[in-house]
């Protein structure tokens, strides 16, 4: 969520990638029934401004086939962790609670569509 939109008690639009932290991963992410997206990020990571912003323009799209969230790493190391991220940009697709796909570093969007296309068809 942006300066103003937090300033001024605005939601997100629908579709758009939302913060995840520790506390709220297993509630969120492993108890949603649709698909959940994760990009794994750090703000010091030239490529993940590029992934976080495919992520943004397609999620309007996929807005109530799937769930995007975003992690950063610096601060939410347990999930990080617990998922074995070893470098950033990750994406990692959930279906029922369990990764069933990830993206290590960036992809073109048609590409990254065609996953989020497969793994929206398969729930």
């Amino acid at each position: 969520m942006g300066l103003l939109d937090s300033l001024f008690n605005r939601q997100p639009k629908p579709g758009r990638p939302l913060p995840l932290g520790d506390d709220d991963f297993k509630e969120k992410v492993l108890g949603s029934k649709i698909p959940v997206v994760i990009q794994f990020y750090s703000n010091t990571c030239k490529h993940c401004h590029v992934m976080g912003g495919l992520l943004k323009e397609l999620g309007p799209e996929y807005a109530d086939r799937l769930q995007i969230f975003t992690v950063n790493v610096n601060f939410n190391p347990k999930t990080a962790q617990a998922l074995q991220i070893q470098s950033v940009p990750t994406v990692v697709m959930f279906r029922d609670g369990k990764p069933v796909d990830a993206i290590r570093g960036v992809i073109p969007l048609n590409p990254l569509r065609e996953k989020l296309d497969a793994l929206v068809a398969e729930s």
